[in-house]
């Protein structure tokens, strides 16, 4: 193990919920404004996952007062404080990008059973 492994496992989050692609989440986001943190909630699907290790990204996307938002996360972010699965979504691809194109309820994905 090179010096280069050695620090990416200390950067690595240990704990953390098991999440996929399709599934439908709330990220707890830590916004620092000044001196005060607070913690900002960022909930939609989760349509991408890429990378290992310390650079693994996923990206989240919802709709906010009928434009679509994106944000892109890194998975071990000293940012993130929590991720909570709100329900599991049944998908057969790896990125849902198609999803950007579909409007109201022809973008809602199905529930895993």
């Amino acid at each position: 193990m090179n010096l280069i492994e050695l620090v990416d496992q200390k950067q690595i989050k240990k704990e953390g919920e098991t999440f996929e692609v399709g599934d439908a989440v709330k990220v707890h986001v830590v916004i620092r404004e000044g001196e005060k943190e607070r913690i900002q909630i960022f909930r939609g699907d989760v349509i991408a996952k890429k990378g290992s290790g310390v650079s693994a990204t996923f990206v989240v996307r919802k709709v906010s007062f009928g434009i679509g938002v994106e944000r892109i996360f890194p998975l071990n972010s000293k940012m993130i404080h929590k991720i909570e699965v709100v329900r599991k979504g049944k998908v057969r691809q790896a990125k849902l990008y198609y999803l950007r194109k579909l409007r109201g309820k022809a973008a809602r994905l199905k529930e895993a059973r």
